[in-house]
């Protein structure tokens, strides 16, 4: 039994719009979508696996109204999102977040892989050391986990990771429509959307560069703590699992070793 859901494959055709996709979706058949094998839509060139696809085959609102913010870094751990959804100073940071319109916590959150690398890159004002960021176009799988908010709530949370006052909903059509959406110049300007989970889009932030186009930076003691901690608590990966691959990340491979890693986790 797969203790996580996939969702799989490059964008490589951003002209086509997603709700052509989620048509696809509507029209598999349910006892075919049981079976193990992956499913394939051509048209945006995403591989959702059966646990991804909706029980009912139904297609998704536009614009909707919940989505999975899918988080690869820090805020996998549900403690620090919560200083972005509720407000509040995290305990070891120097920065105080101002939180959601709405401050429900997320209604779910799943442990999940995407197709892409995670890397280390830029230099962390909170944390010191490196960020994590999302490449959906290099090859590989990240670990990552969806929690389920509001389109308000991904907005304003995404706000704060741009430095931006939240307040603001984002408008979501080219990211739906195209895969991604270029923001701005600066980190985490640069939304994606790696698939669709139970019907909803999954919707994440990264930079405009590829992991090739960037220095990388080894991040801190204290960053990796909190984002292991996030992969640990999803409850799909066991230590040696989250050390190996974290240990196999641009940025981080060549300064941490897994034994270092599980010394992190198991503390």
């Amino acid at each position: 039994m797969n203790l996580f859901h996939t969702a799989s494959g490059p964008l490589t055709t951003p002209d086509i719009s997603l709700a052509r996709a989620l048509a696809d979706i509507a029209a598999i058949d349910l006892d075919t979508a049981r079976t193990p094998r992956p499913r394939s839509l051509p048209s945006i060139g995403v591989i959702i696996s059966p646990q991804v696809i909706d029980a009912t085959g139904g297609v998704i609102a536009v614009p909707p109204q919940r989505v999975w913010y899918t988080s690869y870094g820090s805020n996998m751990d549900l403690a620090r999102l919560a200083h972005y959804i509720t407000g509040g100073q995290p305990p070891g940071s120097t920065r105080e977040y101002p939180g959601c319109r709405d401050q429900r916590l997320p209604e779910r959150s799943l442990p999940v892989e995407i197709v892409g690398s995670m890397y280390f890159a830029t230099e962390s004002t909170v944390w010191t050391g490196g960020r994590a960021f999302l490449d959906p176009g290099a090859e590989g799988r990240v670990l990552a986990r969806a929690h389920l908010v509001t389109a308000q709530q991904f907005s304003d949370i995404a706000a704060q990771e741009m430095y931006r006052e939240p307040g603001t909903d984002l408008d979501l059509s080219e990211v739906l429509s195209r895969g991604h959406a270029v923001l701005g110049n600066g980190r985490y300007e640069t939304l994606v959307c790696p698939g669709i989970l139970d019907g909803a889009p999954m919707l994440t932030f990264t930079a405009p560069w590829s992991v090739d186009e960037v220095e990388l930076n080894a991040p801190s003691a204290a960053y990796l703590t909190v984002l292991t901690r996030g992969l640990l608590a999803a409850g799909a990966w066991e230590f040696a699992t989250i050390a190996e691959y974290v240990a196999a990340c641009p940025g981080a491979s060549g300064h941490w070793t897994e034994r270092e890693i599980r010394n992190l986790i198991a503390a």
